[in-house]
């Protein structure tokens, strides 16, 4: 059985300490992972992204380049890895992301921040909006 772990970044911030700890984790249970890095982005109307076009080129050039430093510390240590990135509605694109492919046996979310509590209305994280829907674990690296 092949096993999968998904480590979560937002917002084109990669957390150190996640990436050490989803290659411990993935040594340890002898895993693949997959980066996702998800981008919020609003649009208006379902089908019009001509505005936000250039936008968009301009995030997938920046977060390219940052994946693909993540990348190299699991392909030295023999870990199988890929990446993706997701624009859009955080909660919608990780959980459209999720039903896509096959199930990870961990989600690591690699924000540098405690799980988000509930909270209420605006103030409410996305990952809040999901976390009982995932069908896996969800840690949280912190810098603590």
């Amino acid at each position: 059985m092949s096993r999968s772990i998904l480590l979560v970044f937002e917002n084109e911030k990669v957390l150190p300490e996640a990436l050490i700890y989803a290659r411990e984790f993935a040594m340890r249970i002898d895993a693949k992972v997959t980066l996702l890095m998800i981008e919020p982005m609003l649009f208006e109307g379902r089908t019009v992204i001509s505005p936000k076009r250039n936008s968009i080129r301009n995030i997938e050039i920046r977060a390219g380049k940052v994946l693909s430093d993540c990348l190299q510390g699991f392909i030295q240590e023999g870990i199988e890895v890929n990446s993706a990135l997701k624009i859009g509605d955080p909660a919608q694109e990780l959980m459209k992301f999720l039903a896509d492919r096959p199930p990870f046996q961990a989600i690591v979310w690699g924000s540098g921040h405690d799980l988000p509590d509930k909270g209420r209305g605006s103030q409410r994280h996305w990952m809040s909006r999901v976390v009982g829907s995932l069908e896996c674990p969800l840690l949280a690296v912190s810098k603590r």
